[in-house]
């Protein structure tokens, strides 16, 4: 007889390890999928947590939480999901490996992508001196000079946001339309200067702290940090999808603001993936929240 699985939670980011935990302590069979390749990765540094105030990297906090959830018993994958099947009462889950999985609840974790361009060196300096979340990092970068890394009106709008925290701003526009001329006065107006060239690579130091960045016509500009805002970030919203969970706007899942149950029965939805603010600390909250409406469900149905 095939194993059933009481949650499989499909992401293994903040919202997807904080909601194993919650899960782990009801002492619930859950099963993690994770491909280890999300936006919770590659960012070196957060400094707006409670109890971290010198900042975590995202590779740790990921790793002190998968730690704390298998010592509750739950279990990990490292694989990728492809197919994701409602039945009578249980869920089919098939992954990329071909390994298929029961499961009573499904929690879909699979947040977002940001767009970032192979430039050079950017990533080096990802979280720790070049930013993408002005809610997150706009602290960071007080009064201190900034080039923002960005495309059309994606990016104009990153420099026009980042101006409450200084107002020494240059935006490069590195792959977009030209902007309109109402949008162009709004840079003008708040003393933005602006700049349509390709960036060919981030100057960085040897503690890979940004410096600048090189342009493809030769120019060298040189500032304290950096914003990103190229615009068209992935949301990894294909298993909701196949599920006929409800998008707002095709893009990111709907659900009820109490419980994080999708309008799909038994599945539950936390962190990037789900219309919030993209916030650490929200897509914790989120994911104990669903956990917490999973076990009750599990109650009802075991």
């Amino acid at each position: 007889m095939k194993e059933i699985y009481e949650c499989i939670i499909i992401g293994g980011g903040f919202a997807g390890l904080q909601a194993s935990i919650q899960l782990g302590r009801y002492k619930r069979k859950t099963l993690v999928i994770d491909s280890n390749y999300g936006r919770s990765t590659y960012c070196k540094s957060y400094r707006n947590i409670l109890g971290w105030p010198s900042g975590i990297s995202g590779l740790q906090l990921r790793e002190l939480g998968k730690k704390q959830a298998t010592e509750y018993g739950i279990s990990f994958l490292e694989d990728k999901v492809i197919t994701v099947q409602k039945n009578d009462t249980t869920f089919e889950i098939v992954t990329e490996k071909g390994l298929t999985f029961d499961a009573k609840t499904i929690l879909l974790a699979t947040g977002l992508l940001d767009r970032i361009p192979d430039i050079k060196h950017i990533f080096d300096c990802l979280g720790t001196s070049i930013y993408v979340c002005p809610d997150c990092d706009g602290y960071e970068i007080s009064d201190k000079s900034v080039l923002v890394l960005g495309a059309g009106i994606a990016g104009a709008n990153m420099a026009l946001e980042i101006h409450y925290w200084t107002n020494k701003i240059t935006y490069i526009n590195h792959d977009g339309e030209e902007l309109e001329t109402d949008v162009l006065n709004q840079l003008r107006h708040k003393g933005i200067i602006y700049q349509k060239e390709k960036i060919i690579e981030i100057v960085k130091d040897q503690d890979s702290n940004f410096k600048g960045i090189t342009l493809k016509n030769g120019d060298i500009l040189l500032a304290d940090r950096a914003f990103i805002g190229f615009g068209g970030n992935k949301i990894h919203n294909e298993l909701a999808k196949q599920l006929g969970v409800e998008l707002l706007n095709n893009k990111h899942v709907i659900v009820n603001p109490r419980t994080k149950e999708t309008n799909v029965s038994n599945v539950w939805s936390a962190g990037d993936l789900v219309a919030h603010s993209q916030q650490v600390t929200i897509a914790m909250g989120e994911g104990t929240q669903a956990a917490v409406w999973i076990h009750k469900r599990l109650l009802e149905i075991n």
